[in-house]
């Protein structure tokens, strides 16, 4: 008999076999595959050969890799619409996606001058500063941390605390409805914090949005600024 060969590189043939895995839904997104050793013990080869298929899957934007983490399935990006009604658990929701907040920390101190002139309060002036994570389908997506006149909304830090919902941290601290006033978006790189909270790599693409809420009677309620993982979510400018 003759000897049958093929010219398909092994590689390929690695990428085609784990991009068939992800198709029939044997991974999730954001879950982590196996090891480069256990996927060389499943294949039969080395892990260099592996590496170089797991690298294919990556150009494809299908996985991503952390060093030290291994890889992970890549999540489909989210929509996030930008406009004069920003609310988290709305856009998520409206994008088919399950929110979650975790609060990091809230933390009473003086504002900086760019945090007073946000606020239009004075530089010094006391403020609540509300650092979390947002997540969607229990997958990180960014990172933010939001500024809050204290004198003008007493009580914001503990409802912030209990809620972990700004819009409802601000109706308890008697903002019934908020609407943004201004953004600003401009493209950055992770640090090494911010990196570890969304499971990236220092230095990988970042999307800030700064922005300024303001209440029913202009006066400004809350100073934000957020880092969305470049690769998870999409920012949609809505009128």
């Amino acid at each position: 008999m003759r000897n049958r060969t093929t010219n398909t590189p092994i590689w390929r043939s690695i990428a085609d076999a784990l991009r068939s895995d992800l198709a029939e839904g044997r991974y999730s997104p954001g879950d982590k595959l196996p090891t480069e050793a256990d996927l060389a013990a499943r294949f039969g080869v080395n892990r260099h050969t592996v590496r170089h298929g797991l690298s294919a899957l990556v150009e494809e934007g299908l996985i991503r890799t952390r060093r030290g983490a291994g890889a992970f399935v890549a999540a489909t990006p989210t929509d996030y619409p930008i406009g004069r009604r920003v609310r988290f658990h709305e856009n998520l929701i409206a994008s088919g996606r399950r929110p979650e907040k975790r609060v990091l920390q809230v933390e009473e101190r003086v504002a900086t001058e760019g945090e007073a002139k946000a606020l239009d309060i004075d530089a010094g002036d006391p403020i609540c500063a509300y650092h979390g994570l947002s997540l969607a389908d229990g997958q990180p997506i960014a990172v933010f941390q939001s500024m809050f006149p204290q004198t003008r909304l007493p009580g914001i830090g503990p409802a912030l605390t209990e809620t972990s919902s700004v819009t409802e941290a601000l109706r308890i601290a008697g903002v019934e409805d908020y609407t943004r006033a201004s953004t600003r978006l401009t493209a950055v790189r992770a640090t090494a914090t911010q990196a570890l909270h969304l499971n990236l790599r220092e230095g990988d693409p970042l999307l800030k949005s700064s922005g300024v809420n303001v209440d029913e009677s202009g006066r400004p309620v809350e100073y934000g600024r957020t880092w969305f993982a470049g690769d998870r979510v999409t920012l949609t400018l809505d009128s």
